[in-house]
């Protein structure tokens, strides 16, 4: 090994004698002597050096030779923090991947989105995580599969298509190799579960964790009929590729308890990356708040509350059309329009954990919007026509608002739609496309807070990468719930 993966390496094998659950999810322990990979929190007498190897990513463990050890349960970590904020082709990659794209589209697929050859995506993928593209969406799989395995009745040839495997057999051998046991073997260890598409698990969460801030800021920009905020629980209806489902999630000191009810269970990955994305899970809260808290005049908002998170947005089209809405109103009258504007265009629903939240409609689909005369929308003239035109590039394909978008060019090709300012843009950015350095200093609320505490734009830059934070700081600090923005 060079100087600089020694060093590396005992910077990990130190993460790893300490436990320090911080780390889970960045890398992967494996054992020479045992054949085993685990999380670097793994309570196992830890190993000696000489007898391990750091991996990137349990697909690269697991094409290692490894399996996911029994104890620690590596295949449940949060994601790697490090794919929140990359803004090249391979943090964009792993986002599409935790998306499910490779499932739906192929290899040639995310090639297409990322704009390269598909043997380009390997090597990159490779070289960087240690495992191409179709290595991670199999070490997906091996996860939603256990997953159903452990949390359902259903059949083993039903978890397996719900998986999205080709074949029973594929899956049984994926599962004997990854988790070196048999499906069976795994359904003995798991605890009572529904035979339906009903299922409930915990999401795991780095800590600090302000679950109470998300659920605050989600109950005060809630949509009628759409999702709710009760007894410390979020729900609503949401739109999946295989049809519509519910999610409940409630979080807790280290985790969230998530239910969920699909019309199909192939959609269960992507249903939990959506509700992780939406409650913004995969942070590094340890990272955000040492550089925020090194400042003098965030320190005090950051001790106040720590592990503050960004509420995100199920699906990003979705947050574009409400941010647009939103504009120069409050949230009360914003979540009004939205109501109507989700009455008006939005899908009926009726499974069973709907109606226990009293939920009634998803919120209208993209095509649905596009395909509309915005001047029928319960809404200003300007704002219906803005919201029709995203629709319309989103369609056309002009404007890209997958997790896997180049930031930049979704940036500029949102300001270059009629009806669409900076604000906007950076705002769909922070909250739809999960970008944790937009700071938007063209708020009127941030500008004057900015300006009180003598800061300038260039003195800010010192909170990069984590500037959409220290946004959500000062707006905790200037303003009450009803004037932060939609």
């Amino acid at each position: 090994m060079t100087d600089v993966q020694d060093a590396q390496h005992e910077r990990h094998y130190r993460a790893v004698q300490s436990r320090d659950a911080r780390f889970d999810g960045v890398f992967f322990t494996a054992v020479r002597t045992t054949g085993i990979y685990c999380r670097p929190s793994c309570p196992a007498v830890t190993p000696k050096i000489g007898n391990v190897v750091f991996y990137r990513s349990a697909a690269a463990a697991h094409g290692a030779g490894f399996r996911a050890c029994r104890r620690c349960r590596p295949d449940t970590v949060p994601g790697s923090p490090e794919w929140n904020h990359r803004a090249d082709a391979v943090g964009r990659a792993m986002r599409l991947i935790r998306d499910g794209l490779v499932e739906r589209e192929g290899v040639e697929g995310l090639a297409q989105r990322l704009g390269y050859s598909s043997r380009q995506v390997h090597r990159l993928l490779a070289a960087e995580v240690g495992a191409g593209p179709l290595a991670l969406a199999r070490g997906a799989r091996a996860h939603t599969a256990r997953l159903l395995v452990e949390t359902t009745s259903l059949s083993m040839a039903d978890v397996a298509h719900a998986a999205g495997f080709a074949s029973v057999r594929q899956f049984n051998d994926t599962m004997r190799e990854v988790y070196g046991c048999t499906p069976s073997a795994l359904r003995h260890r798991r605890a009572p579960g529904p035979a339906s598409g009903h299922l409930t698990l915990r999401l795991a969460v780095r800590t600090p964790f302000d679950g109470a801030g998300l659920l605050q800021f989600l109950e005060d920009h809630a949509v009628p009929g759409v999702e709710i905020v009760r007894d410390g629980t979020y729900a609503r209806v949401v739109q999946l590729p295989h049809g519509p489902g519910v999610v409940e999630l409630t979080p807790a000191d280290d985790h969230v308890l998530a239910r969920l009810e699909l019309t199909n269970l192939r959609d269960t990955a992507v249903a939990v990356e959506r509700s992780r994305r939406l409650l913004d899970l995969d942070a590094d809260p340890a990272a955000i708040d040492a550089v925020l808290g090194a400042d003098p005049q965030l320190a005090p908002l950051v001790a106040e509350v720590p592990g503050l998170r960004l509420p995100g947005g199920f699906d990003p089209v979705e947050t574009a059309v409400r941010t647009v809405v939103g504009q120069q109103v409050s949230v009360t009258g914003a979540r009004t329009v939205l109501g109507r504007l989700a009455e008006q265009l939005g899908e009926p629903v009726t499974l069973a954990l709907a109606t226990e939240h009293g939920l009634l409609r998803s919120f209208p689909t993209t095509e649905v919007l596009a395909d509309l005369d915005p001047e029928t929308l319960p809404m200003p003239r300007s704002r219906g026509r803005a919201v029709a035109t995203i629709a319309d590039a989103v369609v056309a394909g002009d404007l890209d608002l997958s997790p896997g978008a180049d930031r930049a060019a979704t940036r500029a090709a949102l300001v270059a739609l009629r009806g669409i300012g900076p604000w906007t843009a950076d705002y769909v950015l922070m909250r739809g496309l999960g970008d944790p350095d937009v700071l938007l200093t063209t708020d009127l609320v941030l500008r004057r807070e900015l300006d009180a505490r003598g800061l300038t734009s260039e003195q800010s830059d010192r909170w990069a990468p984590w500037r959409s934070y220290a946004g959500l700081h000062l707006w905790r600090s200037a303003t009450s719930p009803d004037r932060i923005p939609t």
